[in-house]
């Protein structure tokens, strides 16, 4: 501040022929004395007090507050001086609370607000995969504050805190000694210490005499750059901490200014001559006797050849917001003084104006730093990101990583340099610090009951489920044509099935097909051979044909059902295993119904074969096939079947199947065959004692009967066959049935005529 109001006094630019005074107090770090002093200047009293002789009063003239350090004493001193209007601006009190201007409205400061801070270092946490931190706090303002909006902000981007503990440096022993059994007993590599450098002082120590080691620290821009706490860091606690800092700041002339202190002619200054007699080891003989151990100060001692923390510039930054702040003050008194080459020196200065002209002001340094103030009294939020590396001589080297700044997009706050980190224990691996691990593709997440969000266990997703992201809350349903795959991470395409040529069950299938088919084309080429035989035509020829024609097409009609499902083998395969079933029954019914009439005609005085001659015969077969081809049209017309994709039946398959569109035109077709045969039974059963001669009424009798016990079997076999396996199980009731009545009524006719060949060979022979 000296520096700064000095180097004011001497421009001729800025406040020409106008000087500017000051008075420092030291506060000591009290509330209550900060508060005294505040008083004392907004009553327009200037206390100076002196040991032997009483106070004494003048006007006082203070225009601005600079000050104080921290965020507690800020507080006090903004309440009380906030009613008179006077500007108080600090350049390290960063309370997040000072920047509410209704309680506060003539605070000011040349440092961001905590607010940014806090939501950096939670960014920064995050941005290293730390989902599972420990957290401490001083407990005073800045800490509790501040690790609020850490909180929050952690919340937010999904980090979680086992513990967070507050503390202060005048604690008893055992408060810390609790916080330290709290941090050996957790889980947690990462420890968050929002702490003032004072109480961290007094933290580190504790540590170190427990050699509580392994642990990364983030901190925050109070300690994070203070070269003390380094150096009381014995145990190397501390190597590898990160956090953030004020961004590197320089002013020209600063540093010489700060090291040309002489205790000459300042001996009435006990604090000058009580820093320098530390800073050397000595004794002015005009303070104190001289100690044996001590040597005698001459006051001409090298301050720029120590190494010592008073020498170290890592501090500039928090020296420039000073200076900039007693730059904004000396801008705002410009302003309203109305100064070009000389002021009005006879205005009178108002607080509240220089209150408004200071938030108002925008000016560059010398150095080319832009400064100004938002609608909360806060400069730019900008930071560095520090990280603590330890040297080869054992000094920690404040290394900057990268940079912060909250004006820039949120994606875009936060960037890392590529420079290689060195983090606890001078590892070079990122520490990894989480309750649970990473839930992997192919899982969700399910929170621990009782347990913070970070607490979580892995689920497999289910079956038909998917989740191709880590650390996934829940799993993607497939659509309908796809299932997820064995790992769960994806969803592919489902095996589209149904009965194929290809495979063994449906080549089975087309063999005996196709041998039914061959077995009704010999049957039908001997009858042909020995059609003018008398056996052919007792039992009626054109019957017979007609039968071994429709077998044959019931044979072929079972082919329709193997292969991939289209419209239109859809809406043939029923269709034509309705109607060529009805024309072989018909057949049969007509064989059956000759018999029963030739067996009345031959009764003496029956005239009823006249009745029932071929030609009847012919248009009872036709009445009947006309019957289900009726049947057939309107369920092809009204609801016919179709092409469907079952996706219900097998979960990781798509069944290929023919929806029967109206159930009703389905089961007509079935009840119609159904009627017909047992019409036919009903009839062959009667006709069952007949003579020798009509012993065909036997064989037909017992071929309805397994045409019908294959039917009523095929039913619930049927509804309960999964995919393609009904059409496996009505296509062997087909071939069932169609073998059935073909071997019943043609058996002993072809092993007839298999006999009389053998004999007319053997005569020949």
């Amino acid at each position: 501040m000296l520096f700064a109001i000095e180097e004011i006094n001497n421009r001729t630019d800025l406040l020409p022929g106008i000087s500017l005074g000051y008075k420092i107090y030291d506060t000591c770090g009290s509330v209550a004395r900060s508060v005294k002093v505040a008083l004392a200047l907004a009553n327009g009293e200037d206390i100076v007090s002196e040991p032997s002789e009483a106070p004494c009063t003048k006007p006082a003239q203070v225009q601005a507050i600079m000050g104080e350090t921290a965020s507690s004493p800020c507080m006090g001193i903004a309440t009380v001086i906030g009613p008179f209007h006077i500007p108080l601006i600090s350049h390290f009190a960063t309370c997040a609370c000072l920047s509410d201007k209704t309680k506060y409205p003539s605070f000011l400061r040349t440092i961001p607000s905590d607010y940014y801070q806090s939501r950096a270092l939670a960014q920064l946490v995050k941005h290293f995969g730390w989902t599972w931190v420990g957290a401490i706090r001083s407990n005073n303002d800045y800490g509790n504050n501040g690790m609020a909006i850490f909180t929050e902000a952690a919340q937010q981007l999904g980090i979680c805190l086992e513990y967070s503990v507050s503390f202060f440096r005048t604690d008893p022993p055992n408060k810390i000694q609790k916080i330290i059994e709290m941090i050996k007993h957790s889980t947690s590599k990462v420890i968050v210490a929002f702490l003032h450098f004072p109480d961290m002082d007094v933290l580190i120590h504790d540590l170190s005499q427990h050699s509580l080691t392994g642990y990364q620290w983030v901190g925050s821009e109070s300690w994070i750059i203070d070269s003390q706490i380094a150096e009381m860091d014995k145990n190397n606690i501390l190597d590898g901490a990160i956090g953030l800092a004020i961004p590197k700041a320089h002013v020209t002339g600063m540093k010489e200014f700060i090291l040309d202190v002489k205790p000459l002619g300042l001996l009435d200054a006990d604090i000058i001559t009580e820093f320098w007699e530390t800073l050397f080891s000595c004794k002015f003989r005009q303070s104190n006797l001289l100690v044996e151990n001590h040597k005698e100060c001459t006051g001409h001692e090298d301050v720029s050849g120590l190494q010592h923390s008073f020498t170290d510039m890592s501090l500039m930054p928090i020296f420039n917001n000073l200076y900039k702040g007693v730059y904004a003050v000396a801008h705002a008194l410009h302003s309203i003084l109305g100064c070009n080459e000389t002021c009005n020196s006879k205005m009178t200065l108002d607080p509240f104006t220089i209150l408004q002209r200071t938030r108002e002001i925008n000016f560059k340094t010398k150095e080319g730093e832009e400064v100004y103030f938002n609608e909360n009294g806060d400069p730019p939020a900008k930071y560095e990101i520090i990280n603590w590396q330890p040297t080869e001589n054992g000094v920690v080297d404040f290394v900057t990583v990268g940079l912060y700044d909250a004006s820039l997009p949120a994606d875009k706050q936060l960037s890392l340099q590529n420079k290689s980190l060195v983090w606890a224990q001078n590892s070079k691996q990122v520490p990894v610090s989480v309750c649970s691990e990473k839930c992997p593709p192919g899982t969700r997440k399910v929170l621990q009951k009782g347990k913070p969000v970070c607490c979580y266990d892995c689920i497999r997703c289910a079956e038909g489920e998917m989740s191709n992201t880590t650390d996934s809350i829940t799993c993607v349903r497939c659509q309908p044509e796809f299932w997820s795959n064995d790992r769960r991470e994806a969803c592919v395409k489902k095996e589209a099935e149904f009965l194929s040529y290809e495979e063994i069950m449906g080549a089975l299938l087309t063999a005996a097909s196709l041998f039914g088919t061959c077995m009704t084309a010999v049957v039908a080429f001997i009858f042909f051979r020995y059609r003018k035989t008398p056996i052919v035509r007792a039992n009626n020829s054109e019957l017979s044909f007609l039968l071994l024609f429709s077998l044959t097409l019931c044979f072929l009609c079972s082919l329709t059902f193997i292969g991939r499902p289209s419209e239109w083998s859809c809406m043939l395969r029923h269709t034509a295993f309705g109607i060529t079933f009805v024309l072989c029954i018909s057949c049969v019914l007509g064989k059956t119904m000759v018999v029963l009439m030739a067996f009345r005609a031959s009764l003496p005085g029956s005239n009823v074969m006249k009745w029932f001659g071929p030609t009847q015969q012919r248009l009872s077969v036709l009445a009947f096939t006309l019957i289900q081809v009726v049947i057939c049209i309107l369920w092809l017309t009204i609801s016919p079947p179709f092409p469907f994709k079952n996706f219900k039946e097998i979960k990781d398959k798509i069944i290929l199947e023919c929806a029967l569109g109206s159930t009703v035109g389905f089961w007509a077709v079935l009840g119609y065959i159904g009627l017909l045969a047992s019409f036919c039974f009903i009839l062959a059963f009667l006709a069952r004692k007949l003579p020798d001669n009509f012993n065909e009424a036997k064989f037909i009798t017992f071929s309805m009967l397994i045409f019908c016990a294959v039917w009523i079997t095929f039913i619930p076999a049927y509804v309960s066959s999964p995919g393609k396996f009904s059409v496996a199980v009505e296509i062997f009731a087909i071939l069932a049935s169609s073998f059935g009545l073909l071997i019943c009524i043609f058996h002993s006719k072809m092993l007839h005529y298999l006999t009389e060949d053998q004999r007319r060979i053997q005569k020949r022979i």
